[in-house]
């Protein structure tokens, strides 16, 4: 059987991605318009801001992510370790997540730390978590330590773990802490896939249509949202893995856009040009999954990337959740 014959039924190239802008750029290069979804963007010294919002059913369905609004700040310069490149994006960050959802002065929040602290390309939300200004506690026992109180919100965070380390599902924990704890809102903090090598630790998104852990690895639980906690979800990613497949399918592209160049009419290219994006990708992924095992990657640094983009993430929510911090406040309380 001939190649494009073998795969003749495949739709579209559909790498794995929990970026919405992401999403969106791979439709419109497919040539599919989506009708109901507006997108813009915005450079900054250092970094960019695309915001992308879903506004209707059929957008949702067509788009595969749900309505809402979708932040997307991308910083290349995030993994080289630049102190005045990462107060800058904590600005924006504190700006952009404000922008996102309105809360009153005197908001109790809950902070929910996704993944798995034992694999570091998993254990952002457990990161952030260790790192942020909690108050609740000061509030109930230590009301001294704030003062009169003003300008500092109400802040729980905990870090739930996963289901194979506890044997209960996340939004079962989740949903007994809400029950409990009654917060106005929910922050989910979760490890992300991006199909780019370039946005892996160098990307965060924000959104307000809540978060369904595991899924930048294919490990689908149950969705935390408004309609399953009670309360406004926001959600906050930052890509750490990429799919094998995504990787070797850019390399082979390029490659064969170079020989395209310099050797007209090859075999080579030739042969693969009688494939479709879907099938040159389901073939290299059929190559380098045949068991469906799910094979993603992380850069060798992850280590230091994960301390970084997690004190970002951290300050700058510490700065966004207690109007009266400052930014040399954060720094003093983000551990």
């Amino acid at each position: 059987m001939k190649l494009h014959e073998r795969h003749q039924s495949l739709s579209h190239y559909s790498p794995r991605t929990d970026l919405a802008m992401e999403v969106h750029e791979l439709a419109r290069e497919q040539g599919r318009s989506i009708n109901g979804v507006d997108e813009s963007h915005e450079e900054f010294d250092g970094f960019a801001v695309t915001r992308v919002k879903v506004r209707t059913k059929v957008a949702e369905r067509r788009l595969g992510k749900r309505k809402g609004n979708y932040i997307t700040l991308e910083i290349p310069g995030l993994r080289r370790r630049d102190p005045d490149l990462q107060e800058r994006v904590t600005e924006a960050f504190a700006d952009e997540f404000n922008r996102l959802i309105k809360l009153p002065e005197d908001a109790s929040i809950l902070v929910i730390g996704l993944g798995n602290e034992h694999v570091t390309a998993d254990a952002l939300g457990p990161m952030v978590v260790t790192k942020l200004f909690v108050t609740r506690h000061l509030f109930q026992y230590m009301p001294d330590v704030l003062g009169d109180g003003k300008g500092y919100r109400s802040i729980a965070a905990v870090s739930p773990g996963v289901l194979g380390l506890t044997g209960i599902e996340t939004s079962e924990i989740v949903r007994g802490i809400v029950d409990k704890v009654k917060p106005d809102a929910v922050i989910a903090i979760d490890a992300l896939a991006s199909r780019s090598l370039t946005r892996v630790n160098a990307t965060i998104q924000l959104s307000d249509s809540g978060i369904q852990p595991g899924a930048g690895v294919g490990n689908h639980r149950a969705a935390l949202d408004v309609e399953s906690l009670g309360v406004p979800v926001i959600a906050i990613g930052v890509p750490t893995v990429v799919e094998a497949a995504t990787i070797a399918n850019d390399a082979i592209e390029l490659v064969l856009h170079q020989l395209r160049e310099q050797v007209p009419g090859n075999g080579a290219s030739a042969l693969f040009d009688q494939l479709s994006s879907a099938e040159k990708w389901h073939l290299i992924r059929e190559v380098l999954d045949p068991m469906e095992n799910n094979l993603v990657v992380t850069p060798k640094e992850v280590d230091d990337f994960m301390d970084d983009v997690a004190y970002v993430v951290a300050k700058g929510l510490n700065v966004a959740l207690h109007p009266v911090m400052t930014m040399d406040d954060a720094d003093m309380v983000t551990h």
